[in-house]
């Protein structure tokens, strides 16, 4: 992540000089906008970040930013993945320290998919819970962001049909490194809350009782040479961010969108911040026109200081709706991916009126 911040702001210093050695003299962009998908998500949303403006090598102010299915999260993407694996291993009755013990996931996943799955998501064929396995389901709702539509048609979509609950699963008993970017653990569940739906006795046994894993505070500290080896997002912002993220996403967790508005508010530049709520189960599932509205959204505010309409993330009764995303999602077109056609009839249809139609450009 800190190398695709570099590389693409050497790109932007670059750009006239690269294209008038190949034959063409353009003018220096007068604006510069940042935009990306899923880790270049989290690349465009920490361009923006003050920290970024004032410790990168190379260095360029954009004009906005629009981070779409982006880890806006930052390293704590893997905290929930953590407490994902920590929640499996505490359910089938397995010791707390179990879940930290290098090596020890390896002798454990086919027992424990067994216990959780009738039968796993792969290939072109989606999952089956058992009933412990509904139970981890729920821990693991509220872990991605709470109850919302596409959160349950996503989570047993096989791997052909965008469904990434076995590339998660597949992460597991890793050292916490973040596969050596780091180079020590930089994962922590400390601040994770469980919950089971509507069983306080039980969500409180499991936060007493799951094991926790604790970042180094070294793991992914400030450098003398430049940006962080996972630039973090607290979100200090100046520009416009107009941000794009489908509900049922089941690998960047809807969680990303929330935990940005929380900082966002913290940081007082919720001003500065637009979201926005896809209906679509898979990851980066936009439509060409809901990516082509959002990106004129986000230029009309920073040019014309039009800030657009987005969704309020952190209201637990209104993600819950289930006319929740409505808004902003747009029925696919021919020119859309097969694959996003074919998943987005999974969730209930929007009442008429509820959305604005679909965007022509």
């Amino acid at each position: 992540m800190r190398a695709g911040v570099e590389d693409t702001n050497a790109l932007a210093l670059a750009f006239t000089r690269l294209v008038r050695e190949n034959g063409r003299v353009l003018a220096e962009p007068t604006r510069r906008y940042v935009i990306g998908h899923s880790m270049g998500g989290h690349i465009a949303a920490a361009a923006v970040e003050r920290e970024t403006m004032e410790r990168a090598v190379n260095r360029v102010r954009y004009d906005a930013a629009m981070p779409m299915c982006g880890v806006m999260s930052a390293v704590e993407i893997f905290d929930g993945f953590a407490a994902y694996q920590a929640a499996a291993q505490h359910l089938a009755g397995l010791p707390a320290g179990a879940a930290s013990v290098p090596g020890e996931w390896a002798k454990l996943d086919a027992s424990l998919k067994a216990r959780y799955f009738s039968t796993f998501p792969s290939g072109s064929t989606p999952g089956v819970l058992t009933p412990e396995g509904e139970r981890l389901k729920q821990v693991v709702r509220h872990l991605s962001g709470g109850e919302r539509p596409g959160f349950d048609a996503a989570f047993l979509l096989p791997p052909a049909r965008g469904g990434y609950t076995a590339t998660v699963w597949g992460g597991f008993g890793r050292d916490g490194s973040i596969d050596g970017i780091l180079d020590r653990s930089g994962i922590d569940t400390r601040g994770i809350v469980y919950r089971f739906d509507a069983d306080p006795a039980a969500s409180a046994a499991l936060n007493g009782a799951a094991f926790r894993f604790v970042r180094d505070p070294q793991a992914n500290r400030l450098r003398a040479d430049g940006l962080r080896w996972i630039p973090t997002l607290p979100a200090q912002v100046s520009v416009p961010v107009v941000t794009m993220h489908t509900l049922g996403d089941s690998y960047v967790w809807w969680r990303n969108q929330q935990r940005y508005r929380e900082r966002a508010d913290a940081a007082g530049t919720s001003q500065w911040v637009v979201q926005r709520a896809i209906r679509a189960t898979g990851h980066c599932d936009f439509t060409l026109g809901e990516q082509a509205e959002a990106f004129d959204a986000m230029l009309a505010w920073e040019l014309e200081g039009r800030r657009p309409a987005g969704d309020e993330v952190l209201d637990a009764a209104l993600t819950a709706s289930p006319t929740y995303g409505c808004a902003f999602s747009r029925e696919p077109q021919a020119d859309d991916s097969p694959v996003l056609r074919g998943t987005r009839p999974l969730l209930a249809a929007c009442p008429a009126g509820s959305a604005r139609g679909n965007f022509v450009r």
